[in-house]
């Protein structure tokens, strides 16, 4: 295969991003840590966040290695699967494991500098936290392309031909489950491991004590202050590292099928999306270096420091995609670029909307904080209420998008032929590649959260000056709308890039069908005619499976999806709370047993905390994990290619709306406790504060274990419908 020059752009961009991660890294180290006492803290959560790391990898390697013996039987005994997917399945979990393990590390040794460069002002904390941040979103975009770039390579020396780049884009779309995967068990076992301690810490120490957050005397902060490096920071590398390649995959695989009669252009539209995604890179680098502040900012001040780079790094991609676009000479090029930019709006509006509903700068979370007043169980209204209301901006947004990138990159043709359903799902897909082009910089805005956070937890308990405490508070608060912004973000992804995979899932049950033909399966359709998956459209191959909502297969696949991120997020939630009652039982034993903890006279048994929250974990995140693995292949053995496109959809609706409400929600409730601790409505210790607690508790798992899973969920049960597309079809 003849690959154009300029798609060297993708390998050496992944390596640039690389090595500024590296150049951020080695500037951070340097960097002083603080007191001894302040080095001493950070390194108990340095090496707390380490042990359960490596307790996570050992058990998600056995789960990997049972998957890939699977895929090889699959490919190499019944041969309903192409021999690269085992191996490719590795490499994603791989890449995706790496991507979270280096972004924790990085937070683990920034908090502590973090904490210590507030000594010295705001700007220089923010400094050191954001580009700190800065090395987990060069980390993920650099090792996704590396990783999609390295086996489009391998693929194409070994497939050429008519079909070859049909079937390199789906074999890679496997390491795209690899990563999925590793995500999943990443978010998940980092999510309930952060929120039992969080819980833990938060009930016992704040409101049955009194004590303030990140207090030495809670025997529970060191493992609070690992969670959030477990969680925000392994388990979010690994998700929006997911999200990067699946939405690249997704788009390079409907590029092959959208203009597979035109092989010089099938080959342009496979590699657009790389080369949008490398150039992303280099533009997330001159956003990351805009972002400063002053002295004294407000909560205000501090989020347009960070709009400043993100929009900035947004409006050059949307130009630059116009320049790459023209000159790789796409067919309708304008309108897939406009496509691009339908999904650059479309992210910037899910983040403003996100930011208005949990800022506490607004009145959405301004009325959470206000009904505390009246105790906790109003704030719990107020906060469901707020999380449910906040769905409606990123579902029209979504919604919008979709019917843009669609008509844009078919040129508004509203015949729904086969042509135009092809393009019009490419520019779907593009609008995702478009929406994360630049998450270099995104990624690096919702990673300084947890390192804001422990900043403050190490100020707190080393004792610092009031001043210091008050900038990693401002900086903590930021980092809560970031997050919130960053999931949001994530989850808009997510839902694109799932749609387009639906696309994809057709193309693997057409390509598995080719394989079965070649083997001497006949298909017949329902007239009686044989039906070639070769030559077949989408309109035929929908007729062929009667994938229709007159048929019950269907409505009972969306029911069941609908029902599956429901379940997930029960048995998540359920998870935390049966992890977080052990810890607080724990906390409660120290305080009642150990004389002089709450005098300062004697020292928690933090190491028995860290324990309780790596064993809970470790156990609990294994099932709804493989439930993700394990629905979609049940409902296609049972229920057929129907019952999986109506169980991709019914997953798509319910998962993304119901990831909005948790993510709004958990973050406005934190927020309005922040809020409170400012000094309003009674400030620290009082009632008020005590009620934003409890609502700040239950929002934890919403918005830190169950709902940023979700996005995970939606696309895994894609990615697993695909890669096992070959068993589906024998029961055809």
């Amino acid at each position: 295969m003849n690959i154009p020059s300029v798609f060297w752009i993708v390998p050496v961009a992944s390596v640039v991003a690389l090595a500024m991660a590296w150049f951020f890294f080695r500037q951070m180290m340097k960097e002083d840590e603080g007191t001894p006492r302040m080095r001493e803290i950070a390194g108990h959560v340095r090496r707390g966040a380490m042990a359960y790391l490596r307790q996570q990898y050992k058990v998600v390697t056995i789960v990997f290695i049972i998957l890939a013996v699977i895929f090889a039987v699959m490919a190499y005994g019944l041969k309903v699967q192409n021999p690269w997917v085992p191996f490719a399945f590795l490499t994603g979990g791989l890449f995706s494991g790496l991507a979270g393990f280096f972004g924790m590390k990085t937070a683990t040794y920034a908090s502590g500098r973090t904490a210590n460069a507030c000594r010295q002002g705001l700007n220089k904390g923010l400094r050191v936290a954001f580009r700190s941040g800065a090395v987990m979103g060069l980390t993920v975009v650099g090792l996704g392309l590396l990783d999609i770039a390295i086996w489009f390579l391998i693929l194409s020396y070994f497939y050429q031909g008519e079909h070859a780049l049909v079937i390199i884009t789906t074999t890679m779309l496997t390491f795209g489950m690899g990563a999925s995967c590793q995500a999943l068990f990443a978010r998940v076992g980092g999510g309930i491991y952060t929120k039992a301690a969080d819980v833990g810490a938060d009930l016992v120490g704040k409101v049955e004590q009194d004590i303030p957050e990140d207090d030495p005397r809670n025997p529970a902060t060191i493992a609070d202050n690992v969670g959030d490096n477990v969680g925000d920071g392994a388990g979010m590398g690994a998700d929006l590292y997911e999200s990067y390649c699946g939405s690249i995959l997704s788009t390079a695989a409907l590029g092959a099928t959208a203009f597979a009669l035109n092989p010089d252009m099938q080959l342009k539209a496979v590699i657009a999306p790389m080369i949008i995604a490398a150039v992303g890179i280099f533009l997330s680098l001159i956003g990351i270096f805009m972002v400063k502040t002053k002295e004294g900012a407000t909560m205000k001040n501090l989020l347009t420091s960070l709009s400043v780079g993100t929009n900035m790094s947004a409006v050059l991609i949307a130009i630059a995609t116009f320049a790459i676009l023209y000159l790789l000479q796409i067919e309708n090029w304008v309108g897939v670029s406009f496509s691009v930019i339908t999904g650059l709006v479309a992210g910037v509006i899910i983040g403003q909307g996100t930011e208005y509903y949990t800022s506490h700068s607004y009145k959405p979370t301004q009325k959470i904080a206000e009904s505390s007043q009246t105790g906790s169980a109003t704030v719990i209204i107020k906060g469901v209420g707020t999380g449910m209301i906040s769905t409606m901006i990123p579902v029209v947004t979504i919604s919008v998008a979709i019917m843009l990138s669609f008509l844009c990159a078919n040129g508004f043709d509203l015949s729904m032929s086969a042509k135009c359903l092809s393009t019009g799902l490419y520019g779907i897909g593009i609008a995702a590649v478009g929406m994360l082009s630049t998450l270099g910089i995104t990624l690096a805005t919702d990673a300084y959260g947890p390192i804001a956070d422990n900043a403050g937890g190490n100020a707190e308990m080393s004792e610092l000056p009031p001043e210091v405490r008050q900038r990693t508070d401002a900086l903590d608060a930021l980092g809560n709308t970031t997050a919130a912004t960053g999931k949001g973000f994530a989850i808009g992804s997510a839902a694109l890039t799932a749609l387009a995979l639906l696309a994809s899932y057709v193309e693997e049950i057409k390509i598995a069908m080719q394989r079965a033909v070649e083997q001497g399966t006949q298909y017949v359709d329902a007239l009686g005619q044989a039906f070639d998956p070769k030559t077949a459209d989408m309109g035929q191959f929908m007729d062929f499976f009667q994938v229709n909502l007159m048929n019950p297969k269907v409505l009972v696949g969306a029911f069941i999806g609908g029902m599956a991120a429901f379940l997930f997020c029960g048995l998540t939630m359920g998870a935390v709370g049966r992890a977080a009652q052990s810890m607080v039982e724990e906390v409660r034993r120290q305080f009642r047993t150990i004389k002089g903890i709450l005098e300062g006279k004697a020292t928690p048994d933090y190491g028995r905390c860290v324990e309780i929250s790596t064993r809970s974990a470790q156990r609990e995140m294994i099932f709804p994990s493989l439930l993700a693995i394990i629905i979609p292949i049940v409902v296609g053995l049972v229920l057929g290619v129907a019952g999986v496109m109506g169980l991709l959809v019914g997953g798509l609706t319910a998962g993304f709306t119901l990831a909005v409400f948790m993510a709004n929600a958990g973050g406005a409730w934190d927020n309005a406790k922040k809020m409170v601790e400012e000094g309003n409505f009674g400030g620290k210790g009082s009632d008020c504060h005590k009620a934003t607690i409890v609502g700040d508790t239950v929002g934890d798992p919403f918005k830190d274990t169950s709902g940023p899973s979700l996005n995970i969920l939606i696309k895994l049960m894609s990615m697993v419908s695909i890669v096992m597309a070959g068993l589906t079809i024998i029961f055809v």
